[in-house]
């Protein structure tokens, strides 16, 4: 077994405190900062490869894991209840949590790879440009075979990220991100032995990659240290009422991912009929945003696990010093990323334009992208303070089991902040992207707002996932 020095000592003085917090996001930050460069170099490279390539790569992306989150989130939830059963000392529980979620992530990967022979049509009915909409659909299919090896990383990775053991996750993460670094190179372009294909071998290195991550993790649990420790192999049956209640708490989250994934995905698709030029600008600045949101996302499964496990000891007030922490350390992060969006934009967009010049496609000036860029990033820099908010203290809420106030909420904001007045203002008003722009700010201001008011309310405290032992409903029943 590896051993894993993120795992910290359980005392008073440790306990909800910076060090203990930061020993187990700091890993993943670091992982999920790499993971966040790779987005960018595999933008930068479709971008070397056509701009329309490279405008379609967001949309596209975005189908995906819109069409993917609703699983995806249940897949990853497996690391509340893992959490929540080792915090609770109930170590056979917890690869019995593992299994159900990897048979829930086959079964939903299986359909989901039907999807991707529609997405060409669907991206032609949306009345994308034809190049663009060609380069969407082919993206869009080779990802969705991807499915399978991307829920099973998310289920099987819970087993030690629900522990805290983040500094194996983070390995196995960076190990991915190189593979599909390498991938990328050789299958975009088609150096060595490799075809050239462009926009399917960005999608196919991603796929290749996530097959790895899946590997890696079956050998880590097939180790005899998991199988003394946990009994892993054992522990492979069907269990319904664990399944059942992994559902029940699971599904909410995931449709709260999906919700917010979709929201964002009509908002893009709405964007593509502005323009390539507002599309391509759009896709910039989200992937720049990337470089503080994914790592905002490492600490937030930190807070995830950590609040979990306290809940699962019965301890809530542990578990809120730790959510005000990691929120502390995020939104200091993103302040000061807003402040580089804002002073530095031309430094952060001048890799894009590698190779454009001599690429020039009709309706699509790198000039013209850069400038609406750099105004979309005061945007950016606008929100990321309440992005935080939302990353952090919904994370703490649902790591509780407070799934279901997660989801309407997001449901709603998305469906009359996002989505609503974003289509309106295309159908029946002058298109502007800047409008558009100011309807996302306001979403996630208010999804940070929202959240962070939940997390205060205090609810969640009483709140598990998990069944309780005979002990604990003798000690009910006395009390």
């Amino acid at each position: 077994m590896v051993d894993d020095s993120s795992q910290v000592a359980r005392t008073d003085a440790a306990e909800g405190g910076y060090r203990e917090l930061l020993t187990l996001a700091v890993p993943l930050m670091i992982s999920a900062g790499t993971q966040s460069l790779m987005h960018i170099v595999d933008r930068i490279l479709l971008s070397w490869y056509s701009p329309s390539a490279m405008a379609a790569a967001l949309p596209a992306g975005l189908l995906f894991w819109a069409v993917l989150s609703l699983p995806f989130g249940v897949a990853q939830y497996v690391n509340t209840f893992v959490a929540q059963y080792a915090g609770a000392g109930r170590k056979e529980r917890v690869s019995a949590s593992v299994w159900q979620g990897a048979y829930f992530a086959i079964l939903a990967g299986a359909i989901l790879t039907l999807a991707g022979t529609w997405g060409y049509s669907l991206f032609t009915w949306i009345g994308h440009d034809e190049k663009i909409a060609q380069y969407e659909g082919e993206y869009f299919y080779w990802l969705c075979w991807g499915s399978i090896p991307a829920l099973l990383t998310a289920a099987l990775s819970c087993f030690f990220s629900g522990q805290g053991r983040m500094t194996i996750v983070s390995l196995v993460n960076v190990g991915g991100v190189v593979l599909n670094a390498l991938l990328d190179y050789c299958l975009i372009y088609g150096y060595g032995p490799f075809p050239r294909w462009g926009v399917a071998g960005a999608a196919i290195a991603t796929n290749l990659a996530s097959c790895g991550c899946v590997l890696i993790y079956i050998a880590l649990l097939l180790t005899p240290a998991v199988q003394r420790e946990y009994k892993f192999l054992s522990a492979w049956r069907p269990d319904a009422a664990l399944f059942r209640r992994m559902m029940r708490y699971g599904l909410p989250s995931g449709y709260n991912l999906f919700i917010d994934i979709a929201g964002f995905t009509v908002f893009i698709m709405i964007i593509g009929l502005l323009g390539p030029t507002e599309l391509a600008a759009t896709n910039i600045a989200f992937n720049l945003n990337t470089l503080a949101f994914i790592p905002v996302l490492g600490m937030s499964i930190a807070v995830s696990t950590l609040v979990g496990q306290r809940i699962g000891e019965k301890r809530p007030e542990i578990a809120a010093k730790t959510a005000i922490r990691g929120f502390i350390i995020s939104g200091g992060f993103m302040l000061t990323f807003g402040l580089i969006y804002v002073l530095l934009p031309d430094l952060l967009i001048a890799p894009y334009a590698g190779h454009i010049d001599g690429q020039a496609e009709a309706g699509v000036s790198f000039e013209e992208i850069q400038r609406v860029t750099v105004v979309l990033l005061r945007f950016v820099a606008l929100y990321s303070f309440f992005d935080a908010m939302a990353i952090i203290f919904g994370s703490a809420v649902r790591a509780a089991g407070d799934t279901l106030f997660s989801m309407l909420f997001t449901l709603c904001s998305s469906t009359f902040l996002l989505v609503l007045p974003t289509y309106i203002a295309w159908k029946y008003f002058e298109p502007s992207l800047v409008l558009c722009w100011i309807f996302c700010s306001i979403y996630i201001i208010t999804l940070g707002l929202g959240f962070s008011a939940r997390f205060f309310q205090g609810k969640w405290r009483t709140m598990r996932v998990i069944e309780p032992t005979p002990a604990d409903l003798s000690l009910e029943a006395q009390v």
